[in-house]
């Protein structure tokens, strides 16, 4: 007997675990295209973007799945902290509707109508190879085979509601409301869904081996258990991604505590009855426990929502700035003073340089791909030269938007000199990326230079870096100085060019040299002068004081 119960308790859950994944998946895959453009569109306004999380998270019926995809666009740079946070707290309403459905369809006897759902939808998928006739057909599959599972868990709570072990341990629940929340994290972490805890917890109730009270710590440990689905989508992720997943954390882990004081003195058990008056009975113990989840969470969110701020500055100090992030996105180009064009073009001034310092931090990490063999730093040039390319852009449409406003002569001038150096900027990363796939070209792993073309390499690379530095400092400061010292290396680097691929010819006449390994030497020679080339051009824009000649 106690081997069929669990089997047929632990083959429910696997119908429901699977239904809901698939369901949730399927619409996803039926919204995504909106669900995508909502989110990193409508999340400018606090209000809205808490409501957008609570909408879509309804929708595709996963918080987990809509906090990881914030994740990820966190990761693309299509969100800030600040924005996402309210979307993440919104997305804690928008689990709790699983709970209705369950409750609302149980009433139902929805089940009856699993089986015929799972074929009919099967039917779609089969006969429909493409269109939103066969996706929809994989939603309704889901949501037959969801139901299936809560059928299987029912039926195998039967033969339980004659065992008085089982309504001891659950009634530990009520007296050691800690050891409810506890249990209650285990399986959410187990399962990785919420959504399985809840209706497990709702069967059961609604079996009878479970009485309304002891209910509550369960779904205060299954709002902290959902959350480790995000702290497992934030790995390898950056600062950002892994600060949101810590205010999913802190919002169910802190209302947890605070409610869980409610829960000791009955408080929040006589506000749920309050709402839903009259005696609890099987009928409708389910929507008690739906509306507990949800009056949980609506309450949650009134008081963190104003709190966006708060939670952002917690984060921050809790996840530490990652010394090596990229920033894709700008930091200095701040909207509200475009109306003010002489400090927006300031603005402006300290992300070229930014983005400057940037595209030299991948050209020092592409030398060391070729002339070090770290071929791990591959990836990050690339990051790296992404990031150039998104500022390029950014930095760009800044400046168009303030080239229409009512400028002066001089502020006038200075655009089209910011702008060719922004291009400029970033063909330099263009050729950082560019050498870091000479790798791809070397003879073995083992690149060796001889020891004449290693120091000629060094000595250019010197030059360039230090021409990179002095078009720096004339960003930082204006002084034309700066860009006449930059100038003469350019011709330095131009002069190195020359003389060390004609001393490279005598090498290769001289079979002193590996003929495969001259031609990534030529082609990083050629690379550092093109280098030259650019930072030349932002030279001779710093040298007439930002004017377009």
């Amino acid at each position: 007997m106690a081997v069929e119960v669990i089997f047929q308790l632990i083959g429910g859950l696997g119908f429901f675990l699977f239904g809901i994944k698939f369901m949730s998946e399927a619409l996803n895959r039926v919204s995504s295209s909106k669900v995508k453009s909502l989110v990193s569109h409508l999340t400018s306004n606090r209000l809205i973007a808490f409501s957008v999380g609570a909408g879509i998270t309804a929708l595709i019926q996963s918080s987990s799945a809509m906090t990881v995809m914030v994740i990820g666009f966190i990761n693309a740079g299509l969100l800030t902290l600040r924005q996402a946070i309210p979307v993440v707290i919104g997305s804690n309403i928008g689990t709790t509707f699983t709970a209705w459905l369950i409750s609302f369809f149980a009433i139902f006897k929805i089940t009856h109508y699993a089986l015929p759902a799972v074929g009919i939808g099967f039917v779609l998928m089969v006969a429909c190879k493409k269109g939103k006739s066969k996706r929809w057909g994989e939603v309704l599959f889901g949501f037959g085979v969801l139901f299936v599972g809560i059928g299987f868990m029912k039926d195998a709570f039967v033969p339980l509601q004659s065992y008085d072990e089982i309504s001891n341990i659950m009634v530990k629940f009520s007296q050691y409301p800690i050891l409810g929340v506890v249990v209650g994290t285990a399986i959410t972490m187990l399962f990785q869904s919420s959504s399985a805890t809840i209706a497990l917890v709702q069967v059961l109730a609604f079996k009878g081996l479970i009485d309304f009270p002891s209910t509550l710590p369960l779904i205060l440990g299954d709002n902290i258990g959902t959350t480790i689905t995000a702290q497992i989508a934030r790995i390898g992720g950056n600062t950002d991604s892994k600060r949101i997943a810590w205010v999913h954390t802190l919002f169910n882990v802190i209302g947890t505590v605070y409610m869980l004081s409610l829960i000791y003195l009955g408080v929040y058990q006589r506000f749920i009855e309050w709402i839903i008056p009259g005696e609890i009975t099987v009928k409708n113990i389910m929507f008690h426990i739906a509306l507990s989840h949800s009056v949980f969470n609506v309450i949650n969110s009134i008081i963190f929502l104003p709190l966006v701020l708060w939670l952002e500055r917690l984060v921050i100090r809790i996840v530490a700035e990652n010394p090596d992030e990229i920033h894709r996105e700008p930091q200095y180009l701040e909207k509200h003073l475009i109306e003010t064009p002489s400090l927006a073009l300031d603005q402006s001034r300290k992300e070229i340089l930014r983005m400057l310092h940037l595209a030299q931090s991948a050209l020092k990490d592409a030398i060391k791909v070729v002339i070090e063999n770290k071929d791990e730093l591959i990836e990050k040039v690339a990051k790296k030269e992404d990031a150039v390319d998104n500022l390029q852009a950014e930095i760009t449409k800044y400046l168009i938007d303030i080239s229409v406003k009512d400028l002066e002569q001089e502020q006038a001038q200075m655009i089209p000199v910011f702008i060719h150096s922004v291009n400029d900027i970033e063909r330099i990363s263009d050729q950082a990326e560019n050498i870091a796939e000479l790798a791809d070209r070397r003879p073995n792993e083992d690149l060796l230079f001889t020891d004449v073309a290693r120091k000629e390499l060094e000595q250019m690379i010197q030059v360039v870096m230090e021409m990179i530095d002095d078009v720096s400092s004339g960003l930082e400061d204006g002084k034309t100085y700066h860009a006449i010292d930059a100038l003469k290396k350019e011709d330095m680097l131009n002069e190195m060019q020359i003389r060390f691929r004609e001393q490279h010819i005598m090498r290769l006449k001289e079979k002193s040299c590996d003929i495969l390994a001259g031609f990534v030497f030529t082609d990083f020679v050629d690379a550092l002068e093109k280098i030259g080339d650019h930072l030349s051009n932002i030279s001779k824009g710093l040298k007439r004081g930002f004017k377009w000649a």
